[in-house]
């Protein structure tokens, strides 16, 4: 006599915490693909990315959010809606902090403490970095602020440490249910998202200071032959004397970054890739409300 088969499970999976605690290093560790920029840099995430994990009883649907942030500008609020959309619509909260991060997170931990439905998974990331003792403060710290929370565990997302735990204790709280997306998507962005976060991951780790965080970067073509993927870019910027430092002296900067980008897509496609980059000027596209929808913020 055959067992019956395994119930399914589906569900969405929110990995919210603020810049820089390795959000983006785990949804990529959990689903297993380079879905998410990753730099030293905070606030490298702008969007709500969904990374779709499949197994044959399962998928998850992971969401990769902005780091949590008080807001400044039109762009950082545009930000955190996508952060709190994905706490409205998470069947489990992964709440991510760090061995460093001071505790000055308490909004988002006030709003944790009042979500009794949802169940919260709270990882403290990065322990590589810090000896035992330090690991067990923590984990103790955080036990005492969200004593809600249905599992506060260590992990290294960045030596995947713990993450196949994770995962278990996910499959283990989510609703069953049928996918949500045909078994072989991996995420819900299409190619050309990929390759303007691809060309800004590189514009985060070549140049310093404010620059990276005043430019968007939009695909204006994107055609795909049996061969080779033909993709212009723009790059805006706000001002015109950071057009001038993108592009660079004779015009090697601009270079640099398309060579990168190129050799990142190359990978990510299985395809050889041609690639042109422009610079524009568009003043204070963060604050200008009709250029964050242009750029899919709204």
């Amino acid at each position: 006599m055959n067992p019956e088969p395994k119930p399914h499970r589906a569900g969405f999976v929110s990995i919210i915490g603020k810049p820089n605690v390795g959000k983006s290093t785990l949804m990529n560790a959990l689903v297993g693909e380079r879905l998410s920029i990753v730099t030293s840099k905070a606030q490298t995430t702008r969007h709500r990315i969904l990374g779709i994990l499949n197994g044959d009883d399962f998928q998850l649907i992971y969401s990769d959010t902005p780091g949590i942030i008080q807001p400044k500008y039109e762009l950082h609020n545009a930000m955190m809606s996508f952060v709190y959309s994905s706490l409205e619509d998470a069947d489990v909260i992964l709440f991510v902090t760090d061995i460093y991060e001071k505790h000055d997170e308490e909004p988002v931990v006030e709003r944790l403490r009042k979500m009794q439905d949802t169940p919260i998974i709270l990882l403290v990331n990065k322990i590589d970095q810090a000896e035992q003792a330090e690991v067990e403060a923590k984990l103790a710290y955080w036990r005492e602020q969200l004593p809600n929370a249905a599992e506060v565990m260590p992990i290294s997302a960045l030596n995947a440490f713990g993450t196949e735990r994770v995962l278990e204790l996910v499959l283990e709280r989510l609703p069953i249910h049928p996918e949500y997306y045909p078994k072989d998507e991996l995420t819900d962005k299409p190619e050309r998202f990929f390759a303007a976060e691809m060309v800004r991951e590189k514009i985060f780790k070549l140049y310093k200071k404010e620059v990276p965080y005043s430019c968007e970067v939009a695909i204006e073509e994107f055609k795909e032959d049996d061969d080779i993927i033909r993709i212009r870019g723009v790059i805006y910027v706000e001002r015109s004397s950071q057009k001038g430092i993108i592009i660079g002296q004779k015009g090697e900067a601009l270079k640099k970054v398309g060579t990168w980008a190129r050799e990142e897509m190359e990978k990510f496609f299985l395809k050889k890739v041609f690639l042109e980059l422009h610079v524009k000027v568009n003043e204070n596209w963060r604050t200008d409300p009709k250029a964050l929808s242009r750029f899919g913020y709204q």
